[in-house]
């Protein structure tokens, strides 16, 4: 089965009574990155569910007004970053660092972002560590390999602020699994 383009699952959205079949078809495209972009982010997949819903909820609320000024994609990763910001936002102000650090030190092994190597693991609790938008950069670079200028499009920011973030990210990760790892003397 080919894939549909975004001008037919949009024109079935805008079309009376075809309406579902449309955003059904969009759902069917884009849960699968919306999800991974999501629990990248955030520890428990439960949490990952909730977002994903939340996502596709604004779209379904907002894709009339979708004007076309850019790629869908990248407007349904800019809702898609916006939800998951102000979760952990919100999840930030209920949990302090110490709790979130605890939660982050029981990632299981058996974790399925996790191989099951423990520089992987000391890898996935060194990325939660990260400040929310630090973590977003690393997370479209390194795992979505996005391209620095499609970054900019969907979180409205400077390149070279971008480039700067992800070499942040990379040293604060590099330093934590060192030091979670006792490699500094090594």
């Amino acid at each position: 089965m080919t894939e549909i383009s975004n001008k037919k699952i949009l024109d079935l959205f805008a079309t009376p009574g075809k309406k579902e079949i449309g955003f059904s078809l969009l759902v069917k495209k884009y849960h699968k990155q919306i999800y991974w972009h999501i629990r990248h982010m955030v520890l428990v997949h439960e949490d990952a569910n909730d977002l994903v819903q939340d996502v596709f909820l604004k779209i379904w609320k907002n894709l009339n007004k979708f004007k076309g000024n850019s790629d869908l994609y990248t407007w349904i990763y800019r809702i898609t970053v916006n939800e998951t910001l102000a979760f952990l936002k919100k999840k930030k102000k209920s949990y302090s660092i110490e709790e979130n650090y605890e939660s982050v030190s029981k990632i299981s092994i058996n974790s399925t972002t996790i191989s099951g190597n423990d520089i992987e693991s000391h890898l996935q609790k060194a990325l939660y560590l990260l400040p929310p938008k630090q973590r977003t950069v690393f997370e479209l670079k390194y795992f979505q390999q996005m391209k620095y200028e499609d970054m900019s499009k969907i979180l409205n920011v400077a390149i070279g602020s971008l480039k700067a973030s992800y070499h942040h990210a990379v040293k604060k990760i590099k330093h934590n699994v060192q030091l979670n790892l006792n490699l500094n003397d090594k």
